[in-house]
């Protein structure tokens, strides 16, 4: 179907473009901005007047424990692509088991699904996992998830054959040892409520290891939630010598600290644990400065994983529907403009993942997500399609709501404004 997005502004940060005009989509693809091509007949029109119109979201990090309902959640939150861990039940070690995920995703026709494929056997950290079967099933990289790979001779040699075969690695920086027993930044607030906690030299030794191995290797790597400031330093260091590496911030990470577990609040545990104010700063400044892409790290879990004393409650928020409204709220309190806040959820992460998608130049694939900036909502568990209701942010007033999603050209979500 012919589709003309009229009224709305314009925002495509790969392009540099903003401005208040006409999207013309034909045949999945946009074919014009401004001026509609001869001939072209809209078979359906979207008023977008007072939203913006920008490339679809991509998120870099995302559990879909109910495969059709966290995919609703995801076009409901403007986000068009989902990176998918690796740690399913079974976890995602062989290609028939990638290979049922995407199609799975294509058959609902919500969000695209983009699977990492398990680095190892059972994500057991042991016997490489059959990466090339992977990747023609699908898999966009390969991943421990939260999982760790304790021998490091098995990670380097994981990273040598990945090099060879220029397959991505994805790595969460936390060292087995160091955080095996805490559950909370390592600082005054853990010591106040007596919780056992993880320091930051968990996360900047890891660090320090994998950049060592990337030097060795030439494997291209990507760090998933960074935390800390320490951590930043050493990253900021390794691109700078050119290194292929990059890296993300959970948006959690960039609004919340460890004063925010307050007393033993469940819905504040993360993994990495939320951290001191000066780290969250450092984490705001690398994503301001392009250094690092936005990810939700959406963890949906039932009411009952959360309702436990703060040590046995499972770490994690939901994450798709606040993605957008939480990335804005970011970004005005950071001073940060839409186009470079947008640009952290749609260009960044297609740039890590090697996609020509996140732009709405003429013949790119009508991805567009169509949001209200100014638009105020409470979310409550009741507003949030996704089947987990976990959240810091329930209760809270946000601001940024999505209108309308597209996915090729088709209208995948759309609500009255």
């Amino acid at each position: 179907m012919n589709i003309e997005i009229k009224n709305g502004r314009i925002i495509d940060p790969r392009n540099g473009t903003d401005r208040v005009a006409s999207l013309f989509i034909a045949d999945g693809r946009i074919v014009a901005q401004g001026a509609a091509p001869a001939d072209f007949v809209a078979g359906q029109s979207i008023d977008a007047a007072g939203c913006v119109v920008c490339p679809g979201l991509i998120d870099l990090g995302a559990r879909l424990n109910s495969i059709e309902a966290e995919l609703a959640a995801a076009v409901a939150g403007g986000v068009t692509a989902v990176v998918v861990p690796p740690d399913a039940d079974p976890p995602l070690d062989e290609p028939e088991l990638a290979d049922r995920l995407v199609h799975r995703g294509a058959e609902i026709g919500k969000a695209r699904v983009l699977p990492l494929g398990a680095l190892t056997l059972g994500l057991k950290g042991e016997r490489l996992a059959e990466l090339a079967g992977l990747k023609k099933a699908g898999c966009v990289a390969f991943s421990q998830a939260t999982q760790p790979v304790v021998d490091t001779e098995a990670l380097l040699r994981a990273m040598e054959y990945a090099a060879t075969f220029d397959f991505a690695v994805w790595l969460q920086p936390q060292d087995y040892w160091l955080a095996r027993n805490g559950i909370a930044h390592e600082g005054e607030v853990a010591s106040r409520l007596g919780l056992a906690g993880i320091p930051v030299a968990a996360e900047t030794i890891a660090i320090a290891t994998i950049v060592q191995l990337v030097r060795d290797t030439g494997c291209r790597v990507h760090l998933t939630r960074l935390s800390s400031a320490a951590g930043v330093a050493l990253l900021a260091q390794a691109k700078a010598e050119g290194l292929p590496l990059s890296f993300d911030v959970g948006v959690h990470h960039l609004l919340l600290t460890e004063n925010d577990i307050g007393f033993f609040d469940p819905q504040a545990r993360f993994v990495p644990p939320l951290r001191s104010q000066r780290d969250r700063q450092a984490l705001s400044d690398a994503v301001a400065g392009g250094l690092a892409a936005i990810c939700s790290d959406h963890t949906p879990m039932g009411a009952d994983d959360k309702l436990l004393p703060f040590g046995e409650a499972k770490p994690g928020a939901t994450g798709l529907e606040v993605l957008l409204p939480l990335t804005l709220k970011w970004a005005a309190a950071a001073g940060i403009d839409l186009a470079q806040a947008l640009a952290r959820i749609t260009s960044a992460p297609a740039g890590i993942l090697g996609l020509a998608e996140a732009h709405l130049a003429p013949g790119a694939i009508a991805d567009v997500c169509i949001f209200d900036p100014a638009a105020d909502w409470l979310l409550t568990g009741e507003s949030l399609r996704s089947r987990g209701k976990n959240s810091p942010w329930l209760g809270h007033m946000l601001t940024g709501k999505v209108r309308a999603t597209l996915v090729a050209g088709r209208i995948v979500y759309a609500t009255e404004a």
